[in-house]
């Protein structure tokens, strides 16, 4: 539990710095926390790390700009679907973060550029362009997320990345109806 609750708060952390910082994208000769004992790693050109590496993409662009919703927003359904993206994208991190260790995968501790420059442009939307432009996002997001999992839970080679992919699509898909349910309401708007 405690370690948990540390894990959270390092990676509110390092969002945090990316977002006012600037903070520069992964390369791909860093490692990941906890990997640095790992004495072999997986080819990065395979499937599986692909998948992963692309996993933990989404999940530090859910976090972040799930982050930047409760901030920015004063609309309850976006503030609401906000803290749900950051508070399960961030579950979703660890365990990804455990996976990607135990399969000696190294995957990005930062979010990439253009997720940097989403976070940059929807900040500087007003308000009412905020939430609805928010809420469109997180459709999209979770259109990709689901087609990428979906496309992993059936054809990844190793059987734990696989049950990872595939015991994500629930809650993947409970965001996109939430999701949509939010930009129904803001599509009228504007």
């Amino acid at each position: 539990m405690k370690y948990h609750h540390i894990s959270m708060i390092i990676l509110k952390a390092v969002l945090i710095m990316v977002t006012f910082f600037g903070a520069s994208s992964f390369y791909a000769n860093q490692k990941i926390r906890g990997a640095e004992n790992c004495d072999q790693r997986v080819d990065v050109g395979t499937k599986d790390s692909q998948f992963l590496v692309r996993a933990a993409e989404i999940n530090m662009e859910e976090v972040l700009l799930g982050q930047l919703a409760q901030q920015k927003s004063k609309a309850k359904d976006v503030i609401e679907l906000g803290q749900m993206m950051e508070e399960e994208h961030t579950r979703s991190m660890e365990t990804l973060i455990e996976l990607a260790r135990e399969k000696k995968i190294i995957i990005p501790t930062m979010p990439k550029h253009s997720v940097r420059e989403a976070y940059k442009k929807l900040n500087a939307r007003s308000e009412s362009e905020f939430n609805k432009a928010y809420c469109d996002m997180t459709v999209e997001g979770h259109l990709d997320a689901l087609a990428t999992f979906g496309k992993a839970s059936r054809s990844a080679a190793d059987e734990d990345i696989k049950e990872w992919a595939t015991a994500a699509l629930p809650a993947l898909r409970i965001h996109l109806d939430r999701s949509r349910a939010c930009q129904k309401i803001f599509e009228t708007i504007n």
